[in-house]
């Protein structure tokens, strides 16, 4: 009956629930399993297990690296050559690389934010076979969606998926911002500079939300003077979290427990740099009607905390006072501490000197970028350096991270660093030497990586060629309409790094989607039917561009036999209808596959 509560139910449609089903419990079976779907899974054996073949290392991968710049060959025979030698002293033997229609989709996700397009696809097939790799890399840096794709990774981490600025009218006025400072490529130590001290209306300018959204409670009426109008406790554990890799709200009430180095009176100190910033307007109420209504400015009141002064209470219940000092450099006792007289913006301004001159900033940023490609980072979580968790590659951290800082903090070069190297061409299917959960730090196979919200959405968009993102307005409120349901049942509100697993639940909840089973069953510019128009006697045609939509590759072999066993391949004319209902209940199954719902 999961047709029938999933698309509803026709006459005469069992073959084609039958259809349905298979192609969709066919395909989370084989990705489920770790093999490819072509492969079949070795029959289970009882006794004692025969030691196997010795696993053979892939042939070497055949790329001509494309992109300007000097340095990348060099970067890339740096990042090669360090992740061989960890294979080597751990006894690893590599993933075989994956073949050209996993790279373009993986490739197209992780720089994008969405598989390919058809046309994509065969315009990369049409490149030299040793170039097309690094020429998508290129022309993906250059796409348009290059730059919304990482304002929107960027706005929730700055402001979290959490109301009223994690969505709506502030969340888009961030977007906006930052889709222009990727669109420019500007530095990264130049974009957070400005986040850390963006001033005015965040109508006019949308890095003001930033710190607007992480003031944290209101100072009481009587000790503004002294302490300033907010508390900024939530700011203070943000900031430092997203750009130096360090989690010190561990410290606001004690020592730090995991990081030797940080105390309570170095979480105060950060703190201390921003107890003169004011908010002018209504300060919105989470999940009440204020949420995102009125414009909000951020300027810097010097009328309040003078000295730059805090107070805290210490494990013992009795408060001390500390002044504006940043956090030490790996391997010091105290950091920077601020200079007296300084008032007003200028004390941000020193705090972003501090925070993009600190030793961890370039390792927190590379860290964080290697984990969105990789699925995991040196570190891991991404964001939580300390004693207790170690780089797992750490001469190779330092080496990307210090170049990262020389070549200007340029994320488009860190990219073609990364999407270049060997490592990045694996596949995820594993083998007998790189197949335990604590190898995954060795970078032998790729990680399989649930696609988020957005990339969802607009993967669906660009497989189904829904009407309702035919405009401008009406793909932004499909979106929003899309995002509120999938983050309030699936996504983190705290604002906390995760991944959002692909399940059963969500899948059902794709679905049940009627803008998108109403873009499934299009009868003029759908894919389905425009698959079958320009192949209206070729059954197997429709098939395999159903598969690139979708899946961004044609299906194997084993899938087109099985599928033809459900669906004759040559439909006559008068009964186009009945194909068509097929066909949708094939694509609509893909669409709810995890190889759909997984980047892998």
């Amino acid at each position: 009956m999961v047709h029938a509560s999933v698309r509803g139910w026709r006459p005469g449609r069992a073959p084609a629930l039958v259809l349905g089903v298979f192609a969709l419990f066919g395909i989370l079976a084989m990705t489920r399993a770790g093999a490819q779907p072509n492969e079949k899974s070795p029959p289970l054996k009882k006794g004692p297990v025969k030691k196997g073949p010795a696993v053979k290392a892939p042939p070497p991968l055949k790329m001509t690296i494309m992109s300007p710049g000097t340095e990348v060959p060099e970067m890339v025979k740096l990042i090669n050559e360090k992740i061989a030698a960890s294979w080597k002293a751990e006894k690893i033997t590599p993933s075989h690389y994956v073949d050209d229609y996993e790279f373009i989709r993986r490739a197209s996700l992780d720089v994008i934010g969405r598989i390919a397009k058809p046309e994509e696809v065969r315009a990369y097939l049409k490149d030299a076979p040793d170039k097309r790799r690094s020429l998508l890399i290129e022309r993906l840096l250059k796409d348009p969606d290059y730059s919304r794709h990482w304002a929107n990774l960027w706005s929730n981490w700055l402001l979290t998926r959490s109301e009223p600025f994690g969505r709506g009218k502030y969340h888009d006025q961030m977007a906006v911002w930052l889709e222009d400072q990727f669109a420019l490529n500007k530095p990264y130590n130049e974009i957070v500079t400005k986040i850390l001290t963006a001033k005015g209306k965040n109508s006019d300018n949308g890095a003001v939300n930033f710190i607007l959204a992480h003031l944290g409670e209101k100072v009481p009426a009587a000790k503004v003077k002294e302490e300033g109008h907010f508390e900024m406790v939530p700011l203070t554990s943000r900031l430092t979290r997203l750009f130096l890799g360090t989690q010190v709200q561990c410290a606001q009430c004690h020592p730090h427990p995991f990081y030797g180095a940080l105390k309570q009176e170095q979480f105060w100190g950060v703190n201390a740099f921003l107890r003169q910033v004011q908010l002018v307007g209504t300060r919105p109420i989470v999940g009440g009607n204020m949420m995102a209504k009125g414009d909000l400015t951020l300027q810097d009141d010097t009328n309040v905390n003078p000295d730059a002064n805090v107070y805290y209470e210490q494990r013992n219940g009795k408060f001390r006072m500390w002044t504006a000092e940043f956090l030490p450099a790996s391997g010091k006792e105290r950091g920077p501490r601020m200079a007296e007289g300084i008032k007003g913006l200028a004390r941000r301004e020193e705090l972003a000197k501090y925070v993009t001159e600190h030793d961890m900033f370039p390792k927190a940023a590379t860290n964080r970028m290697w984990g969105l490609f990789f699925g995991r980072g040196f570190v891991n979580p991404i964001d939580d350096f300390n004693d207790n968790n170690a780089p797992s590659n750490k001469e190779l951290l330092l080496e990307v991270s210090a170049n990262f800082k020389h070549y200007n903090y340029d994320f488009k070069k860190l990219i073609r660093w990364i999407t270049h190297s060997n490592a990045y061409h694996l596949s995820y299917v594993a083998n007998k030497t790189n197949d335990k959960v604590e190898q995954e730090t060795q970078f032998a196979r790729m990680n399989m990586k649930s696609l988020t919200p957005e990339q969802l959405f607009e993967s669906l968009m660009v497989a189904t060629r829904a009407s309702q993102a035919e405009t401008k307005d009406g793909k932004a409120t499909l979106r929003a309409q899309w995002l509120k349901g999938l983050v309030n049942n699936f996504g983190d509100d705290e604002g906390n790094e995760v991944t959002f697993n692909g399940t059963v639940v969500q899948a059902l909840m794709m679905m049940n989607g009627k803008e998108i089973n109403e873009a499934i069953s299009r009868k003029d510019k759908g894919t389905v039917a425009m698959a079958m128009a320009r192949n209206p006697r070729n059954g197997t045609a429709v098939i395999n561009e159903l598969y690139l939509a979708a899946l961004n590759r044609p299906p194997r072999p084993a899938e087109l036999s099985a599928i033809s066993i459900k669906i004759n391949l040559r439909p006559t004319a008068s009964k186009k209808d009945t194909w068509a209902f097929k066909y949708e209940d094939l694509f609509w199954a893909l669409l709810n596959s995890n190889e759909f719902i997984l980047n892998h």
